[in-house]
């Protein structure tokens, strides 16, 4: 049985403590080969040093040096005891410069929810230029959280919303990135490429192809057809822009989606762009973050190259 002695004693024979200097100090005495020169480089005085050998003997209860040899020499322990020092230390450093990094708000991690589905048009190429400034900020999209991407960004979940629907809600912010207009396009065949601008009625009759996201993200419901009460005929969904083109530019159907993803897209000569309504409809484009993280220079730097505006413009 083990009585409350024996434990004690088992606790004063095998516990030890290795202090960070300790390391140092080996390392530096190995280096140098000379208590003096070892004091010099760890800016300390030999005194201090000799104190610090004597504490690791103490506490280690082996010999870390070969007595009696000049200059200083490494024991078989010491040895042992070197090469852990040389592994855990650069690794020890490397931690204090990333956290220094994350205090310094140059590392941290940039997770991002998007709720306007065309955003990948633009985001890719953002994201390209930032890495070259932020290569130690963990960056990445998460996809399936569109439908819950403002509560994601409170609960911490994510760090970056990008959405055109700014809500108020506590120690968020949103930040405006730029503005856009959603631009309707036909085909050339279609009687609907001959008007000057487009209203709700005229899309009732109209096959409207759109991204697959749900009708209260996607401006032709919240801003055009929804107000008007009007409903397309069909409403044909899909993934890429590039197919919605194809599909436009083939008469089979009809579309709307920002101006900046036609200009990047060079829209074909066989489509025709027109505004929405006489006048048009402007959106404009935010960057939702938590408060705390507004200030960090990442996350700013990070807002300042979407509103530059890589490939939107």
């Amino acid at each position: 049985m083990i009585t409350a002695h024996n434990n004690n004693n088992y606790y004063e024979k095998y516990s030890m403590h290795i202090d960070i200097r300790h390391l140092r100090a080996i390392v530096a005495i190995h280096q140098s080969k000379s208590l003096a020169q070892a004091a010099d480089q760890l800016h300390i005085t030999q005194s201090a040093l000799s104190h610090q050998i004597k504490n690791m003997r103490d506490q280690l209860g082996v010999e870390l040096f070969v007595k009696g040899v000049k200059p200083l020499r490494l024991s078989v322990e010491g040895y042992r005891f070197l090469r852990s020092a040389e592994k855990i230390l650069p690794e020890l450093d490397a931690l204090k410069m990333e956290l220094i990094d994350v205090k310094d708000g140059n590392a941290g991690r940039l997770h991002i929810a998007i709720e306007c589905h065309a955003c990948f048009e633009w985001l890719f190429p953002v994201l390209n230029v930032f890495r070259q400034s932020f290569p130690n900020v963990d960056i990445d999209i998460r996809p399936g959280l569109s439908f819950r991407a403002l509560p994601a960004l409170s609960e911490g979940e994510v760090d970056v919303v990008i959405s055109s629907d700014p809500e108020q809600i506590s120690e968020v912010e949103f930040h405006e990135l730029f503005s856009y207009a959603p631009t309707f396009i036909a085909s050339k065949e279609n009687s609907l490429s001959q008007k000057s601008f487009i209203e709700a009625n005229d899309l009732a009759e109209e096959t409207l192809i759109t991204y697959p996201v749900e009708r209260s993200r996607l401006d032709v419901f919240s801003q055009f057809l929804l107000p008007a009460k009007v409903e397309p005929k069909l409403v044909r969904q899909v993934e890429l822009t590039a197919v919605i083109l194809l599909l436009v530019g083939a008469n089979k159907g009809v579309s709307v989606i920002p101006d900046w993803v036609l200009g990047s897209s060079n829209l074909s000569p066989d489509l025709t762009a027109l505004p929405l309504t006489e006048y048009g409809l402007s959106r404009t484009l935010h960057a939702a973050t938590r408060e705390e993280a507004s200030l960090k220079p990442y996350v700013i730097k990070f807002i300042e190259l979407c509103r530059v505006g890589l490939s939107h413009k």
